[in-house]
């Protein structure tokens, strides 16, 4: 247990292959080592770099004050593609990848939408992904539509760093306020303008005032806030900072709570300074007394991959199949993962070392072929990892080049004592160490040096089934090549064969892919009989037998047929253990490919807190939704659990239909190493791509209210939210690293909670109230919880701070479902005790079977009246008329059920005490009344 800790004690939060892992350091308040890197498909040219530096430069002293003198941007690198032209003051990267860049610039997603946004995909507090910003933004073209850049990159520095959410809701861009007037999502509420419909045809404007809906009793579609170009409001950063007055993020004094923005409903009701105040980062600094530097920029352009293999051959490869299996690896990394145009050198070491391949520059499959014949023949002797990592160092100088961004590929499977003693000598040297860990030991030290050098680490079981040594040598794609160039994985599947000795399958090549197809096939004892029939039915033969490293393999010329390619493997011992590996790259380098990634939320846990599972499913930045997608989660011992992973909004996925599939991991088996791998796959027209706006992206300004008159920005490029396009079959595997797992017990009872409910909606019923939402489970999103308890309160804060002390619904009858199912239930609103209360606030709790409570839930908001529109000089199109029931008191009035993410209405008579007075049954569902 000792040892356990430690190593998890030396583990620094890093995020694992096939993510975004940032290298940003706070160092006496300034941000160091931000990266910004420009995407290999934009066209050269200089001044996208000019106006980086005045960007960041902008936004350093912006945020300076906006944080109170807290932070600024101390040091910045722009990765500059290897296509554009070299420049004297261009450098090789280091430890600088696009894999760790913070600010990518790239094509928009969809043609024509240049949004400026962040991938922002987990819970409140918690970093996000990466900033994209276009070309066309960054060149200063869209400064009506969007603002100053450097403020932007301010506000989005805020969603990427302290993981706060947009004070701007365009899904309903209006609420019912307290006021009883018809409000801007906005924040602060002091923000001023004008709510208008503002057409503009052959250079001919018309503005008049919003109507009413009279369905949702809000403005119509087509309403927009134009805000006043001259204001005095300060606040807030996250709603719209290109207003010259704003230069705060809103606080507690400022904050809106009535308006139903994100902020509002990922982080509970708090303003966006209260979660900064939050941070690691503002507990980590004081207030600043003197004004800070500039940053400084260092300008690295990308160049030849360097890699060197460094294997373990000592004697403890020897047992449990290890050097062969390592062998299998490594020559499907070298006959096909690494990339043409790579440099590629290999060492092998024990208790020494010894190159057995300089560099090479991979061609051709000559020179592939030529390295897979120097892999290690014999495990022997002791372990020295430093020889190891120190001969890799001669192989790269000698070849003339710097170790600066060179990468070691370091396989182990043991401790050595001595590794602590060249930590520093690696990590200063600029050299990437990606580590892949076989058995249950892996040295600390080493573990150590692949973190501080930005490198991929990975762990890999003796257990052949799982195939998770061919998983993470695969996994070792250049970070820096564009994505056409990739390897990508297709199929990773493994089996025991005992009394059933075929293994069968079936591998989807969709059209993204089919270039370099390649077949790995591997066994233990004897070769398996193998046919390989494709999508038009003709058996494929060429398969490559290596005997001695027991596995065939097909590489398929060209362009493998589109279809489904299906597999026969006959066992020809009992017991057999056989895999199948099948990777494939891009078909056309101007269409981007469908591709998996996955991580854990953090990569080292204490039980009992949870683990969450994130796969993003993409094509180029377009999100796929409707596949089909596992994880399956291997612990050391070899114990495997597969959770299907949802992009439903609830539990563990943040947003539905993002394109990110998310689920919690609670069933520990064991402390130690866990790994993860995704798989993903849809049938005939079964997932889809999202060719909405991108979630979380800059607002957009129509237009300047200057004197009285709208001064209307061009019209953003329409697009529904709602667009779809149908895509094909496709199949995919990815590995997620590794997170190690510390303070397991066997003997602990149950000590898992429902999750949170946080898609608790409602819709009108006459003159009842139906609420729905998506069920939790007993431990988190699995399983089944014991009741749900439902309260109501005239406050918002009360319900959300004093819960327990609201008043409940009588919810008898309401059996809960079976976790991710949908929950509905009708209840009647009675008489609450606030005086003067303008809404009702509703919120739901769930109660597992040893009465462990979820957190509250986002909270619904009924507002108890008519909500006013703004005066309107337009008579001849005049807002609809109040109902005829309708009086200015409260004797009668328009119940307004308005939740974050929709807003209805349902006309119901109400008491001056806020009673319901009439009756109505509904056998349909279950109800209930105070």
């Amino acid at each position: 247990m000792g040892s356990l800790r430690a190593l998890a004690s030396l583990l620094v939060l890093h995020l694992l292959q096939g993510s975004h892992a940032s290298l940003v350091q706070l160092k006496d308040n300034g941000y160091e080592d931000v990266i910004i890197a420009i995407d290999p498909g934009v066209p050269e040219d200089g001044e996208i770099i000019e106006q980086l530096k005045a960007m960041v430069t902008a936004a350093s002293t912006y945020l300076f004050e906006a944080t109170e003198k807290r932070f600024f941007f101390k040091s910045v690198s722009i990765l500059i593609p290897e296509a554009w032209a070299q420049n004297p003051q261009y450098r090789r990267p280091k430890h600088e990848s696009y894999k760790h860049a913070d600010v990518i610039v790239a094509p928009p997603t969809l043609p024509g939408l240049d949004e400026p946004y962040t991938r922002q995909f987990t819970e409140c507090r918690a970093k996000a992904e990466h900033i994209h910003f276009t070309p066309d933004f960054v060149l200063g073209k869209k400064l009506n539509e969007y603002g100053p850049s450097g403020r932007l990159l301010v506000h989005e520095w805020a969603h990427l760093r302290w993981g706060v959410f947009d004070e701007y809701n365009e899904d309903e861009p209006f609420y019912s306020a307290k006021s009883k007037k018809i409000e801007a999502t906005r924040c602060s509420a002091g923000i001023s303008g004008t709510n208008s419909i503002h057409t503009c045809q052959g250079g001919s404007c018309v503005t008049r005032r919003c109507r009413i809906d009279p369905t949702t009793k809000l403005y119509e579609k087509g309403c927009q806030f134009f805000p006043n170009k001259d204001q005095k409001e300060k606040t807030s950063i996250m709603f719209m900072q290109s207003i010259d007055s704003v230069v705060e993020f809103c606080n507690e004094k400022s904050h809106n709570q009535e308006a139903p923005s994100l902020q509002n409903l990922k982080c509970h009701y708090r303003s966006t300074w209260e979660v900064i105040r939050e941070s690691e980062d503002y507990k980590n600094t004081t207030v600043m007394e003197e004004t800070p530097p500039a940053p400084t920029f260092s300008l690295l352009r990308i160049s030849d991959r360097i890699v060197c293999l460094v294997l373990d051959k000592s004697g403890s490869m020897g047992g449990s199949d290890r050097l062969n299996r390592m062998n299998q690896a490594a020559k499907h990394f070298l006959l096909q993962t690494v990339e043409n145009g790579s440099w590629v050198g290999m060492v092998q070491f024990d208790s020494v070392a010894d190159i057995t391949s300089e560099l090479i520059k991979i061609r051709s499959n000559s020179e592939r072929d030529m390295l897979v014949t120097r892999l290690p023949t014999q495990a022997t002797g002791g372990t020295s990892i430093c020889s190891g990592i120190k001969k890799a160092f001669e192989v790269i100088e000698k070849a003339g080049f710097q170790l600066n961004g060179s990468e070691i590929v370091l396989l182990t499977d043991g401790e050595d004592s001595t590794a602590k003693a060249c930590i520093g000598e690696v990590t200063e040297s600029g050299v990437i160490i990606h580590l892949i860990a076989l058995g249950p030991s892996a040295d600390q030290a080493v573990i150590q040096m692949s973190n501080e050098t930005g490198g991929n680490h990975h762990f890999a079981t003796d257990n052949a089934e799982s195939n998770g040594l061919i998983d993470a040598f695969a996994a070792l794609t250049s970070e820096n090549a564009g994505l056409s160039q990739k390897s990508i994985q297709l199929e990773s599947k493994g089996l025991k064969l005992t009394s059933d000795p075929w293994m069968n399958g079936t591998v989807v090549i969709d059209s993204t892919v089919g270039k370099d197809t390649f077949l790995l096939i591997t066994w233990t004892v004897q070769p398996p009989s193998i046919s390989l029939w494709d999508p038009s039915g003709v058996l494929t033969a060429g398969f490559t037998e290596d005997t001695a490293s027991r596995m065939a393999y097909l590489s398929i010329p060209g362009n493998a047929q589109v279809g489904t390619w299906t597999y026969s493997l006959q066992a020809k011992a009992n017991p057999e253990t056989l895999t199948i590996t099948v990777t494939s790259r891009a078909a056309n380098s101007s269409v981007p490919p469908i591709t998996v990634s996955a991580k854990m939320n953090k990569d080292t846990n204490s039980f009992p807190s949870p683990m969450i599972v994130y796969a993003e499913v993409l094509q180029g930045y377009v999100p796929v939704l409707g596949a089909n997608v596992t994880a399956v989660i291997e612990s050391n011992s070899g114990n495997t659990e597969v959770l299907d992973l949802l992009d439903n909004g609830a539990g563990a996925d943040a947003f539905k239909d993002d394109g990110v599939y998310s689920r919690y991991f609670t069933n520990y088996s064991a402390n130690g190493r866990y790994s993860l791998k995704v798989r993903a796959h849809a049938g005939t027209n079964s997932a889809r791509r999202r060719l909405g706006h991108p979630r979380s992206r800059a607002a957009y300004i129509p237009g300047w209210v200057v004197d009285g008159e709208i001064e209307g920005n061009p019209p953003r490029p329409e697009t529904d939210e709602n667009a779809e396009t149908v895509v094909e079959s496709f199949s995919r595997t990815a590995s997620g690293g590794a997170f190690v797992v510390s303070g397991f017990t066997s003997s602990a009872t149950d000590v898992f909670p429902p999750s949170q409910i946080t898609d608790l909606d409602a819709v009108p019923e006459g003159e009842e109230i139906t609420l729905t939402w998506t069920a939790p489970g007993e431990d988190f999103d699995v399983g089944t919880v014991q009741q749900y308890i439902i309260r109501i309160s005239g406050s918002m804060l009360d319900l959300r701070d004093r819960f327990e002390d609201a008043l409940q619904v009588n919810t008898t009858g309401l059996s809960p479902k079976e976790a991710n199912s949908k929950e509905s239930f009708t209840f009647k609103p009675g008489s609450i005790p606030e005086e003067n209360a303008t809404h009702i606030f509703i919120a739901i709790q769930s109660v597992d079977q040893s009465n462990l409570t979820s957190e509250v839930s986002n909270i619904a908001q009924v507002a108890l009246f008519i909500p006013q529109a703004d005066p309107s000089p337009d008579e001849s199109q005049p807002n609809p008329s109040p109902p005829e029931n309708y009086s200015s008191g409260v004797n009668i009035s328009t119940l307004v059920l308005s939740v974050v993410g929709s807003i209805v209405v349902v006309s119901i008579i109400v008491s001056t005490t806020i009673c319901i007075l009439k009756k109505k049954t509904s056998s349909s569902r279950p109800r209930t009344e105070f």
